[in-house]
């Protein structure tokens, strides 16, 4: 029976997590020569009939190593043909990916199209985080800078001036009575202009949507891709049967 490449996937790290649990216990168990692969009968015969009779002792075998080995390659034969059939069936997994009608990329190996599912994950990430202009000023391009720049915005200088003033007019019998005050007076303008190398929020808009439907096509031309046909490879049988004979 033959499998799509996607089932294969989809059973390859439950395949994988019971060989390497098994081959771990193998390993294990093999270090254990003295309580598992050896094994002893001893009989006890008296000297004489007034000699106390002793019960037989024995120790029995627990386990054998060709056993283990063939349970080992077992495990690692369904490991191999599943990874086998997996790797075979890559080499033939490829799509389109196609955005709006539009085909941006040809016959892109299904490896490869989950790379850039993760890189165009991480790139939406990045256009997230973009600045955008500050709506609170009126932008224009300036296109010897490459920069926005606002509109000029006046703002007045000022500086505190001491001014006298009269409080009580000179009569003959008396002089004149002024006071120092200070005021607040207008000395100069200032013109700012705002530069900010931002994005509109437009421009930031369109890019989270382009990056949105990239990712989409991509995913897509995954799960196309991973629906080829995986014809079952027999790798590990081949290989036991050299190693174990």
């Amino acid at each position: 029976m033959t499998a799509k490449l996607h089932q294969i996937i989809a059973v390859e790290k439950g395949i994988k997590n019971r060989a390497t649990k098994h081959i771990t216990s193998a390993y294990h168990a093999l270090q254990k020569v003295h309580t598992m692969f050896e094994g002893q009968s001893k009989t006890y015969q008296k000297k004489d009939d007034d000699g106390e009779d002793l019960t037989d002792k024995t120790q029995l075998v627990q386990a054998n190593v060709d056993e283990v080995l063939a349970g080992i390659a077992e495990h690692m034969t369904e490991l191999i043909d599943t990874v086998a059939t997996k790797d075979h069936a890559n080499c033939h997994a490829k799509a389109d990916v196609v955005v709006d009608g539009e085909t941006l990329l040809v016959g892109v190996p299904a490896t490869h199209l989950l790379f850039l599912e993760k890189q165009i994950v991480d790139l939406n990430t990045t256009i997230d985080a973009m600045p955008v202009l500050d709506p609170a000023y009126n932008w224009e391009m300036d296109s010897a800078s490459g920069l926005f720049k606002s509109d000029p915005i006046k703002t007045t200088q000022k500086a505190k001036v001491e001014e006298p003033i009269v409080l009580y007019d000179a009569t003959p019998e008396h002089p004149a009575q002024t006071q120092i005050l200070t005021k607040d007076k207008v000395v100069g303008t200032w013109t700012t202009v705002m530069q900010s190398g931002a994005a509109t929020a437009g421009r930031k808009k369109e890019l989270q949507k382009r990056v949105q439907k990239l990712l989409k096509a991509v995913k897509f031309a995954r799960e196309e891709a991973n629906s080829v046909e995986a014809p079952q490879k027999e790798h590990g049988e081949a290989i036991f049967n050299y190693l174990l004979k």
